[in-house]
Order: C-alpha cells, then structure tokens, then sequence
C-alpha cells in the first residue's frame, strides 16, 4: 500500500487496508492489479475522478480544431473568378484553415478532365508559398479535389 496518508508504506492485509482507509474516511483504490503483491493506494475517489475529468477538459480545449474550408470552380472558369477565388484561398491559409478546391464538371463537361486537373494544379502552384498539398488531383465522381493545408508559421 502506497498514499501520502498512511505512516508506513508497505504490505498490509486486505482488511488491515481497508480499515486504515476507513478511519482516514477515503476509498482503497486499486492502481496496478497485476503487481505481486496488488499495489493500493488511499485516496478521495471522487476528488480523483473530478481531477481527471479536470485535466482531460484542459487537453481538450488546448487542441486545435481544423477548419476546412471550400472552394468550387467550373471546368472552365474565368481568370476574374479564378483570381477572387485565389484571394479567398490565401485568407483562408492564412486563418489556418485547409482549404478543399475542386472542380464540378456537370452534364458533358466531364470530357475537360485535363483542364480541370490544370486548373487545381495552376490553384496548387499559386498558392505555393502560403500552403503545401495534401493530395494531388483526385477525380471522384464529378469532382475533381485537391486539398490544401497552411505551411507552418516560422
């Protein structure tokens, strides 16, 4: 048995434990079953469940979220598009967000495959100092993706 409210640590009975615990008003808790002997330790259980619940509500809020955002072009968009979507894109890295860019080929545009897959990498290679790429240009039904992720701040 191990505790900071106990005078002697060391191997007590089962019952002598749990009268010691009794008499101090805290629970015998169990921390590692497979010792020989089993190693106890006297302690307020549901002060110990409260830290850990403490503790775990602290990683929690310190972990970061990813926000992905999207952008969507047409197998054919414009360079005026093109450039305001480029623009939005740069803020969104900038943010840290990811960013998702695609392109929706609808009806018979699916035949301009390849000037989707330009345009993404034109997209890719424009954002180059701002973002690295996840994944390269994947067709996926009618979409073609890449996605996007912020460089490390130095």
């Amino acid at each position: 048995m191990v505790g900071e409210n106990i005078e002697e640590q060391g191997v007590y009975s089962r019952e002598d434990a749990l009268r010691i615990a009794d008499e101090q008003g805290l629970d015998l808790v169990e921390i590692s079953p497979n010792a020989v002997p089993p190693v106890c330790k006297i302690i307020d259980y549901q002060k110990f469940l409260y830290q850990q619940k403490k503790k775990e509500k602290e990683l929690k809020a310190k972990s970061t979220k990813v926000v992905v955002k999207e952008i969507r072009f047409g197998p054919q968009t414009d360079d005026h598009d093109y450039n305001f979507k480029l623009k939005h894109a740069m803020g969104f890295l900038q943010e840290g967000a990811k960013v998702k860019a695609y392109v929706f080929f609808k009806g018979r545009s699916i035949l301009f495959k390849q000037q989707g897959e330009v345009l993404l990498l034109r997209f890719a290679n424009d954002l180059e100092e701002y973002a690295k790429v996840d994944s390269m240009p994947l067709l996926e039904g009618k979409r073609m993706i890449i996605v996007l992720s912020p460089k490390k701040k130095k």
